[in-house]
């Protein structure tokens, strides 16, 4: 199989991994059909243990749903071309930033922020990425837009909370933009002695994390004690370590259609696992803190975006570690 796959060529390739994660979802597609026609057709004498149910049939449609727009657009990104992929990649951080800083109050004096973080810091930072500037565009936000944020809300003339309001501003920056913008920024990566296509790199980014966040999700139930119960009720080391673990294995088979061999891949996945599942248990302690369950609220998120943060939390942390990692070890 490693061999039939080696010999085609990267488009090809790529098509053939979309043709698999399109049939694994077309397949939990019809697989979550059944079960939820079931349910409707069942008579459960147990109210409780039907709403439970109920709820663990919502939690796997929304997971579903996630995994076919994270699909689609990656298909989107790959058929059209890199470029068009970071111009994706940069609406979606528009509007996580717009849902992350709508659930956080702001004052008048920190208008001319946001219109600095929206309007120059996310364009320039894509911009950068766009014209393959790596050496710049990793230290352009914790450098540069870190000195600039503050000086423009302090030349506002208002205290009031200061450093909380610009501590706000300057985390989603860095999640929203900084971190989302090293998932394009992997398709810049040059292997000496490997001619393959670096979206696959992409896809190894997200499998494995989205991977390892499903195992941990499914692995948790019925467990009880969770590290954090006041932040997260899904989060116990059993589950983590075996989320880790299917994360890792995930990564060393995918090994073949990456430049990594199968030690480094395992190593590789581990890391983006580490970070994606410890990075989505500090975004919702920071959801705790502002009093939401979910960054797009009970149903709609109040940007219209529909919660996206929630979808691409895990991704935000783990791609500048993911991305930072393999150009060390590499040494690109």
């Amino acid at each position: 199989m490693g061999s039939f796959v080696r010999s085609l060529t990267p488009g090809q390739q790529v098509s053939l991994l979309f043709v698999a994660v399109f049939g694994l979802l077309a397949l939990a597609t019809v697989v979550q059909v059944l079960l939820s026609l079931r349910e409707r057709s069942g008579q459960d004498i147990d109210a409780d243990a039907a709403r439970l149910r109920h709820q663990r049939q919502l939690d796997n449609q929304s997971l579903l749903r996630t995994s076919w727009i994270m699909a689609l657009v990656f298909w989107v990104g790959w058929a059209t071309g890199p470029r068009v992929a970071i111009v994706l990649f940069g609406l979606v951080s528009f509007f996580v930033l717009r849902e992350f800083i709508s659930l956080s109050p702001t004052r008048r004096g920190d208008h001319r922020s946001l219109v600095l973080a929206f309007f120059v810091v996310l364009p320039v930072q894509y911009a950068l990425v766009w014209t393959g500037q790596v050496a710049l565009f990793t230290v352009f936000i914790p450098v540069y837009v870190f000195l600039a944020i503050p000086v423009v809300s302090a030349l506002r003339n208002d205290p009031h909370l200061f450093l909380e309001r610009n501590a706000k501003l300057q985390w989603g920056i860095m999640v929203c933009v900084y971190g989302l913008s090293h998932v394009p920024a992997l398709l810049l990566l040059e292997f000496p002695g490997w001619r393959g296509n670096t979206a696959f790199l992409v896809f190894f980014l997200v499998l494995v994390v989205q991977t390892c966040m499903l195992v941990q999700h499914l692995a948790a139930r019925g467990l009880r004690r969770p590290v954090a119960p006041a932040i997260s009720d899904s989060f116990h080391w059993r589950s983590w370590g075996m989320g880790l673990l299917a994360g890792g294995l995930l990564g060393a088979l995918l090994a073949g259609l990456t430049p990594f061999k199968p030690l480094p891949a395992l190593a590789m996945a581990l890391v983006a696992c580490v970070a994606g599942t410890l990075g989505h248990v500090v975004m919702k302690a920071i959801k705790r803190d502002r009093g939401v369950t979910h960054w797009g609220g009970a149903s709609r998120s109040v940007t219209g975006a529909a919660g996206l943060l929630d979808r691409v939390d895990a991704l935000c942390l783990a791609a500048p570690v993911f991305f930072h990692s393999v150009r060390w070890t590499f040494q690109l």
